[in-house]
């Protein structure tokens, strides 16, 4: 799921790109270089100005990147190998150090149809289950898809894309480069984007919200992995280009596995918190991926997570300001591989199990995808047509309107998915809100008339 000297002004959010000192003022305040040039998150306290802020990055010999004063986080680059513990425990991340040396994640490859004129309506369940069928969106209103980058030479997306708004994030600096957040290795960002806004146009695949924008913002490299500053990046660039509605089918995990120790779990987390709270009192929903790891997010002792753990806490999921979406098959049951969690899920919608997935673009046609990047998706579609049918409506209005408008789904009687005598998960909470489903499956028409009524 950049540049460097100058100043931003991006609407009402300003993003402070720092000029770099020359290389002999490190010299001279004895700064080390290991011949590798490491890049670094770090997080301040709140209030830190830009220029402070700056001279405590020189002071442990880094260079500042880009600074994002609103959140006292900034992207820093050192190739002094005590830069970290200079600067301070507890105040930096690397998730580039982190990652060094280890084995490469398989670029997320498909074999797609080929683009013709066949109408793929029919292989469109979901559609279906959310009730989207029939609506349109408005071309005001854009979606940010902060993901690996959409093809925009799509047919059923070519007239969607808003290149304006559009940016590459993995330097954790915007970039706005056509390159920067294009499609590469993975189909992810495209298929995503289908199921929000691909065309109604009788040929192909067609979107929860067909006539909605969106905004390819890359947050998601080649290898499959999301850096803490890439995702802040992406964040903080939706508000700036006041996207109403942006999509974060992703999970910042540079461990790699889940429920397992993080080290510097807290800089991360601290980072992506206040980047989430920034964008959502700056006018954009950030609608969030349960994820696939098949794991309770509910701090408590039974799921193994203590309150304040990090070890099943994931990111963005698990903030409170993001609306986090679980996946469930045509069956509308949860899928096996969703995560859930009560007090953390907060809605459902098809992602897809067992071999029936959900149909969308990818570069070269179309293809099925599972997941509850999916789910998310088809939520960010409808939170797309509410927005188109009441602009201007607050993030508090446009959450109520999905939780009011969806259609509750009660805890399953049986949840024994592979039938040997055992649950696979546990369902808390009751028929109006619980684990699984959160509120329930969101609902294009009951969102619409929650909003209206509203």
């Amino acid at each position: 799921m950049s540049g460097l000297g100058r100043s931003l002004a991006l609407g009402a959010c300003a993003l402070v790109l720092a000029a770099a000192p020359a290389p002999a003022a490190y010299a001279d305040q004895g700064c080390g270089d290991n011949g590798r040039t490491v890049r670094y998150l770090v997080v301040l306290d709140r209030g830190t100005p830009e220029q402070e802020a700056d001279g405590q990055v020189t002071a442990a010999c880094g260079q500042t990147a880009i600074y994002y004063p609103q959140l006292s986080v900034g992207v820093v680059t050192s190739t002094d190998p005590d830069f970290a513990e200079e600067f301070g425990p507890g105040r930096t991340f690397s998730a580039q150090e982190l990652r060094r040396g280890k084995t490469r994640l398989p670029a997320a490859r498909l074999t797609a149809h080929q683009i013709s004129g066949a109408n793929l309506a029919g292989e469109q369940w979901g559609l279906n289950a959310v009730g989207a069928g029939g609506f349109h969106g408005d071309a005001g209103v854009v979606v940010g898809v902060l993901d690996s980058g959409i093809d925009a030479t799509h047919p059923d997306l070519a007239g969607a894309i808003d290149a304006r708004d559009s940016a590459g994030c993995l330097t954790g600096a915007p970039d706005r480069s056509a390159d920067a957040w294009g499609a590469t290795a993975s189909a992810h960002g495209t298929h995503v984007a289908g199921i929000i806004a691909a065309a109604d146009d009788g040929e192909g695949t067609t979107g929860v919200a067909p006539g909605v924008r969106v905004a390819s913002v890359k947050v998601i490299d080649d290898d499959g992995y999301v850096a803490p500053e890439a995702a802040v990046c992406g964040l903080m660039w939706a508000a700036a280009r006041h996207l109403p509605v942006v999509n974060t089918s992703f999970d910042v995990n540079p461990w790699g596995g889940s429920c397992a120790p993080r080290e510097g779990y807290a800089v991360v987390h601290e980072a992506i918190a206040r980047a989430v709270e920034y964008a959502t009192s700056h006018g954009t929903l950030d609608v969030a991926a349960a994820t696939n790891e098949a794991v309770n997010l509910t701090p408590s002792p039974r799921s193994g997570v203590s309150p304040g753990s990090s070890d099943c806490e994931e990111l963005p999921a698990a903030l409170r300001d993001a609306v986090t979406v679980s996946a469930v098959g045509p069956d509308q049951v949860k899928a096996g591989y969703s995560s859930y969690g009560l007090g953390v899920v907060d809605l459902a919608a098809p992602g897809g199990d067992r071999g029936d997935c959900v149909v969308s673009t990818v570069p070269g046609g179309y293809a099925p995808m599972c997941g509850t990047s999916m789910a998310a998706s088809h939520v960010a579609g409808v939170a797309a047509l509410v927005v188109s049918a009441h602009p201007g409506i607050s993030v508090r209005g446009l959450r109520a309107a999905l939780y009011q408008g969806a259609r509750p789904m009660p805890c399953p009687d049986d949840y024994d998915l592979d039938g040997d005598g055992h649950q696979d998960a546990f369902c808390a909470g009751y028929t109006g809100y619980n684990g699984f489903y959160g509120h329930g499956m969101v609902d294009a028409d009951g969102a619409l008339t929650a909003a209206a009524g509203a």
